[in-house]
């Protein structure tokens, strides 16, 4: 059986976020055909709450190292790199990959693919990159003059790191077009959504609408932002309208003023009775990655959702979405979920049962299985 390992930034077992999230159903997917192993890069070996090696020993964790801005700077003057590539390579990963015998290494987010690279593994297996999101593209977009500055030399080291790759795969099908016409024909999207969860909405008397995502990263803080802006005339005229804001907030940033009928809960310990009393999903995001993994878990439960193109992505043919980019169409369209929950309800059986029958057709298992034996990229894609 071919042994495919995971290369990750984040703790696949102790670690949150939509890109573990992903991650950990490709995982799951993935071991119904391959031999599976996880190196990741984690805090919780500093803090013991984590082994080395998991009991089953499919998880080998690595020291993260701290951020100290003067060394990233300096490696990234001395081998010219981008400051976010530097970050994730470190000389014990490249010695534990050395030490490893497999037949395929998938790095989670480009800049993992680094210490692969460095590694003796190049001359023994094959590398197979899931982008997961431009870092390039939120860098220019989120992080100012110094974001835009970087951005093109992280988008020099993901192209890159990209023509080294037997398969690249991506979560938004423009992406991996963009790959395929700078020279990575092997890039192809990865048709991915969740398995059928419990439905939501079935006690969705309350007009209330939900913005879910840990605000620590860039576009999700900017889509809470916006979804604050817009509130007072989504809500307008509607007794006893809702907005719930679920998920961490950024550290260090000052909460703003929350407009009346917002509630910003953070972590939901019963996540499924609570989307149980929402009639939709809001997402008005501008920078596409953040949210991916929220509106397929939308998908997966039969919640409605109102989303920008930077949001819903490739997923608009999928489930038969449409993108709400004017600002008025965007809140005319999450009043209408407000006012009236029959609707709320017929959208949501409508997404959920489209996302049931890709389940059970398996299109996700066979996207997977395609990207990592390093299948022929299909025409569409």
């Amino acid at each position: 059986m071919t042994t495919v390992t995971f290369m990750m930034a984040k703790d696949i077992e102790h670690d949150h976020g939509g890109d573990v999230a992903l991650a950990r159903v490709i995982f799951d997917i993935a071991a119904e055909s391959f031999d599976l192993r996880a190196v990741c890069l984690s805090n919780h070996l500093a803090t013991g709450d984590a082994p080395r090696i998991s009991a089953d020993g499919r998880v080998i964790r690595v020291p993260k190292p701290p951020v100290r801005l003067p060394t990233l700077i300096g490696n990234s003057v001395r081998t010219r790199r981008s400051v976010c590539h530097v970050r994730f390579d470190t000389d014990d990963l490249v010695r534990t990959l050395d030490d490893l015998d497999g037949d395929v290494f998938l790095a989670e987010h480009s800049y993992m693919a680094e210490s692969y690279l460095r590694s003796t593994q190049v001359d023994r297996s094959e590398l197979v990159i899931n982008t997961v999101n431009s870092e390039s593209l939120v860098w220019r977009l989120t992080r100012g003059v110094p974001g835009i500055l970087e951005a093109k030399r992280i988008l020099s080291d993901e192209l890159r790191v990209a023509r080294s790759a037997s398969a690249i795969g991506t979560y938004d099908l423009e992406e991996a077009q963009f790959y395929r016409e700078r020279g990575c024909s092997s890039a192809r999207w990865i048709d991915l959504t969740l398995p059928p969860g419990t439905r939501a909405g079935a006690d969705a008397d309350v007009p209330r609408l939900v913005f879910m995502g840990t605000r620590d990263w860039p576009p999700n803080q900017e889509g809470f932002l916006e979804i604050l802006r817009l509130w007072p005339r989504i809500a307008q005229g509607i007794p006893d309208a809702e907005l719930c804001i679920v998920g961490a907030p950024k550290p260090g940033a000052t909460p703003p003023p929350l407009p009346d009928g917002v509630r910003d809960i953070g972590f939901v310990e019963d996540l499924d009775a609570f989307l149980g009393t929402c009639r939709a999903l809001v997402a008005p995001i501008r920078t596409g990655g953040g949210v991916r993994v929220k509106l397929l878990d939308a998908a997966g439960r039969g919640l409605p959702v109102v989303g920008t193109t930077a949001a819903i992505g490739s997923l608009e043919p999928v489930f038969g979405l449409t993108a709400y980019d004017d600002p008025d169409e965007f809140v005319e369209r999450a009043r209408a979920f407000l006012l009236d929950a029959d609707l709320a309800r017929k959208e949501g059986a409508r997404i959920f049962e489209a996302n049931a029958e890709r389940w059970e057709q398996r299109i996700p298992h066979q996207a997977v299985e395609t990207l990592l034996s390093r299948g022929p990229v299909p025409v569409d894609h």
